[in-house]
């Protein structure tokens, strides 16, 4: 009798222990199997288009190649319920500048089209923002100027990477993520253009001739990109990435009352990574924060607990007070 009570308080034992060593996932937990041995999903942008909910991200194409500069595209997903997502299909490279690769969408809707502003990669300090614009939200026209935009001066590489549009005191500004003179420091920097643009190569001009944001806290080590725009309070946030990939790379938020001066709101991260064992230990990087249509708003991003064997895309609902946003546990 004992013995058998002994078996089965060991069972017990190795049955806590085991799910105790996984780690919990969140209620969305989403990436690109496609891709033979790999989950990969990262660079995550929302919008709600026709009912429907549609996600573009970066994903890893190919896994032939020794350089992990290369083989990226971007894939699209659907959902009705901003947690449940079915892939529905890939933009692959269909142009000469992007041979190399594609990735790190925004999105926008205008006059009843999706506006698709995304970099070119592997080209290192030649990489550059481009557009297209489709109907359905799956298949998608390139602009016939593009790449509509890279920046210029002392201050930048002319790198362009981490695309976000976002309208503001009728104007377009883009967001975007270059480093300096020596390839080092990422930082952003913003564009901007008249509200009737139609996004063209000569419809940007660089807004301001030096980094809107640069890394200075701890946290955010040698990066800061992947800036995502939402509007409150006649105020622009900008929820952006605080150090490279794994380092960990965490969330920030900043707030501007003209879209090219901004202030953080706090020393410390928004988001932080997971803890060890968890999901996201790695990092939660690369935001995107949504606004559906009933105003509620969600911060998505991209996390692993593997140092980037894997990604995945995730989201948390956020709260406002007068000033600033928070975490809805």
């Amino acid at each position: 009798m004992y013995i058998k009570i002994l078996k089965q308080c060991s069972l017990l034992i190795l049955v806590l222990i085991s799910v105790a060593g996984r780690a919990q996932v969140p209620r969305m937990y989403f990436s690109d199997t496609t891709t033979a041995g790999t989950s990969l999903a990262k660079d995550p942008i929302v919008v709600k288009f026709k009912g429907k909910y549609l996600m573009y991200y970066s994903r890893k194409a190919s896994n032939n190649s020794s350089n992990g500069m290369l083989g990226w595209d971007i894939g699209i997903a659907q959902s009705t319920d901003l947690y449940n997502w079915v892939k529905i299909g890939e933009i692959k490279p269909a142009a000469a500048y992007e041979q190399k690769g594609l990735c790190a969408p925004g999105a926008i809707l205008k006059d009843g089209k999706i506006h698709l502003f995304y970099q070119t990669y592997g080209n290192g300090a030649k990489d550059a923002i481009c557009h297209a614009v489709s109907t359905d939200g799956i298949n998608f026209k390139r602009d016939t100027s593009n790449p509509i935009f890279h920046p210029a001066g002392k201050w930048t590489n002319g790198r362009a990477i981490d695309a976000e549009v976002y309208p503001f005191q009728n104007k377009y500004f883009l967001y975007f993520a270059t480093r300096d003179s020596s390839g080092q420091i990422q930082k952003q920097g913003v564009a901007s253009a008249s509200i009737g643009a139609n996004f063209s190569k000569s419809t940007w001009k660089q807004a301001v001739d030096s980094a809107i944001l640069k890394p200075v806290l701890p946290w955010e080590g040698n990066c800061i990109e992947g800036a995502s725009i939402i509007k409150r309070n006649n105020k622009l946030y900008m929820f952006y990435a605080g150090n490279y990939n794994n380092a960990p790379q965490q969330i920030g938020v900043a707030v501007s009352s003209d879209g090219k001066v901004w202030k953080r709101l706090s020393n410390q991260p928004f988001l932080p990574n997971g803890k060890p064992g968890s999901w996201n230990s790695s990092e939660s990087g690369h935001p995107c924060i949504f606004e559906d249509s009933n105003a509620k708003t969600y911060l998505f991003y991209q996390g692993n607990n593997d140092n980037g064997k894997s990604w995945y895309l995730s989201n948390i609902e956020i709260g406002w007070t007068k000033n600033e946003p928070y975490i809805i546990k």
